[in-house]
């Protein structure tokens, strides 16, 4: 990446001031929870430690539903998984007895694998599919503890496992559970704040962009199935320490709704929030212990005041900056000679090439036999009536649908047909027909995310935020703030994407697909919604785009636009190309005003 100019980069104290702001409310809390043994008797430390162990489940579950999207009721036989691990290995019951921290380990790998176990439906399941299939494997799980009598004891249960000393007694286990959620906080907000916390958004609320970004659905969720499983693995050794003696019982369906309902209360896509919905919801039948024969009627009552009065939790309370008003007369003001200082200047060797491309959606034929070629460098319209088949070719190109025939190259590699989630790491990206782009996240964060691919740090490098992950993770930080200085839109970064105007989020998705560095860029009506100012001030920066080497097939229905900065316009009507050549040609095609341009 080239030298970013001063004006770039974000300024060192101000990013202190932030880092330091974001961490001011953890240290609160742990601050809190070590002087909790000093200032209150052994029920409250009892209630702190609950507290904790349910943090260390919650942390990773976070990531499951919080993050990632996806609705993980059942978790609580995850929980049971790593309580009978733990306590059946240290019982000796089917191997010879172990040490106790050498079970808790088993148990998170335990853990880990049967979150993977639990979590592959929602390779193929969302919403409340897949939270079914959570509450079966929970009801699977309880029904096998009560029937493995040799083992788990069946419904007379089982000892918990006891710690050594110092951790043998109410203050020293105290202490080893807040270690615990002090470590799994860390490493869920490592996920959180890396690239892969950014996939994981991305996947929940615009999976289409997401695989423009190149990142891959099932690899990142298997990573995350693996650590949310491992913590509840951990987490259920615990528990079963502090219960000193379990039966299948103590894992209720009401256990599984807290979980659940901490991180709903907490807030999408945040740490603290959950964090603090977890704490709030184990004080809770402390503080109101009379109604606990109520409990389950009390979740379903704050899960629907949850989503009538704050749907977007505590994270959205505590989210001062976006409640801020916004200047009413911004204007966006690109600037497009900064690309030079970002973009690699191409080589001007992977021009796009179509053969005969086909597809048909039932007896209507989408596209029939399309010729098309983009050097590099280089603007090509691509104009038609509606339904002519435009947005349809690019989703051929960028593999959304499969071609039933014909063949695609970039360069002198094939592009397969479908698995839109390669095209990033061939140089294609894109934009779309109404944006795509996440709006619980910043615009800097949505910007990022087009550069998912470029990092090199690997999940367990970001989960422990080791040196090449901190590396990525300025980069793609700084690289975002030039784009979004070029695009004009520097002043807005730190902003919540929804409260942008829509000719903003046009150029949020630009900027997010510069991110590439692409060989070929694919715009879809990029100047739908926009005004004239903005249209000349777009085709400015698609200029100085195409001038870095790359080449840009521009689908518009702004003919003016089209004529003004292509070089090649293609026309298409029916799926057919309907004439093809210079703009001044396409002008006086017959056809072409006849069926499209009017006249």
């Amino acid at each position: 990446m080239a030298m970013l100019t001063a004006t770039s980069a974000p300024k060192p104290a101000r990013a202190t001031s932030f880092a330091w702001a974001r961490l001011a409310p953890f240290l609160a809390i742990l601050l809190s929870a070590a002087v909790l043994p000093f200032v209150s008797n052994d029920y409250w430390v009892l209630i702190g430690t609950r507290m904790a162990i349910y943090w260390v489940l919650v942390s990773g579950l976070n990531l499951v539903v919080g993050f990632a999207g996806h609705l993980a009721i059942g978790y609580v036989a995850l929980l049971t998984l790593g309580a009978y691990t733990t306590s059946v290995l240290v019982a000796g019951n089917v191997l010879p007895s172990l040490p106790v921290f050498a079970a808790l380990a088993i148990a998170a790998i335990v853990g880990a694998i049967f979150g993977v176990v639990v979590g592959l439906p929602a390779l193929r399941l969302r919403t409340f599919y897949f939270a079914m299939s959570t509450l079966g494997f929970a009801t699977i799980v309880t029904q096998i503890a009560l029937a493995w009598q040799s083992v788990t004891g069946g419904g007379i249960g089982i000892a918990g496992p006891e710690f050594p000393h110092p951790f043998d007694t109410a203050a020293g286990f105290y202490a080893l559970c807040i270690g615990f959620a002090t470590f799994t906080t860390w490493i869920s907000a490592n996920v959180g704040h890396s690239r892969f916390g950014r996939a994981l958004i991305a996947l929940r609320d615009a999976e289409v962009a997401a695989e423009s970004a190149g990142i891959s659905k099932q690899t990142l969720l298997i990573a995350i199935f693996l650590l949310a499983g491992a913590c509840a693995g951990v987490a259920g050794g615990l528990f079963a320490s502090l219960q000193t003696y379990i039966t299948p019982d103590a894992f209720t369906f009401d256990l599984s709704v807290l979980f659940f309902i901490a991180i709903l209360i907490g807030g999408r896509g945040s740490i603290l929030g959950p964090l603090l919905g977890a704490i709030i919801l184990t004080i809770l039948p402390e503080v109101a212990a009379p109604l606990a024969a109520w409990s389950t009627f009390l979740y379903a009552v704050l899960l629907l005041l949850i989503v009538l009065v704050m749907p977007g939790g505590i994270a959205a309370l505590l989210d001062i900056r976006n409640r801020r008003p916004l200047a009413a007369n911004r204007a966006i003001l690109p600037r497009p000679a900064a690309l030079a200082e970002i973009m690699q200047g191409k080589p001007g060797d992977k021009p796009l090439r179509l053969r005969g491309i086909a597809l048909s959606f039932g007896n209507v034929r989408a596209i029939d036999g399309l010729d098309l070629d983009v050097a590099p460098g280089q603007i090509h319209g691509l104009i038609g009536p509606n339904g002519s088949g435009k947005t349809t070719t690019l989703n051929v190109i960028s593999g959304y649908y499969a071609a039933k025939a014909g063949t695609m190259a970039l360069g002198d590699a094939a592009l397969p047909p479908g698995r839109p989630a390669l095209r990033a790491t061939c140089g294609i990206a894109r934009t779309f027909q109404t944006p795509r782009v996440i709006g619980e996240a910043s615009v800097l964060e949505n910007v990022m995310i087009g550069g998912t691919t470029s990092g090199t740090a690997s999940f367990a490098e970001a989960m422990l935020s080791l040196p090449r992950s901190r590396h990525d993770e300025h980069a793609l930080a700084a690289k975002a703030r030039a784009l979004l200085g070029v695009v004009g839109l520097d002043g807005l970064g730190e902003v919540r994407a929804d409260r942008l105007q829509h000719s903003e989020l046009r150029f949020v998705e630009i900027a997010r697909a510069l991110m590439l560095d692409p060989d070929m860029l694919l715009l879809d009506e990029p100047a739908a919604g926009l005004s004239n100012d903005e249209i000349a001030r777009l085709a400015e920066l698609i200029r100085a785009i195409a001038a870095r080497g790359t080449g840009v097939l521009l689908v518009e229905h702004h003919a003016d636009l089209i004529f003004e900065i292509c070089d090649q316009v293609t026309v298409l009507n029916l799926g057919r190309t309907l004439a093809a050549g210079t703009p001044a040609e396409i002008r006086v095609h017959r056809e072409v005003v006849s069926a499209y341009l009017g006249g």
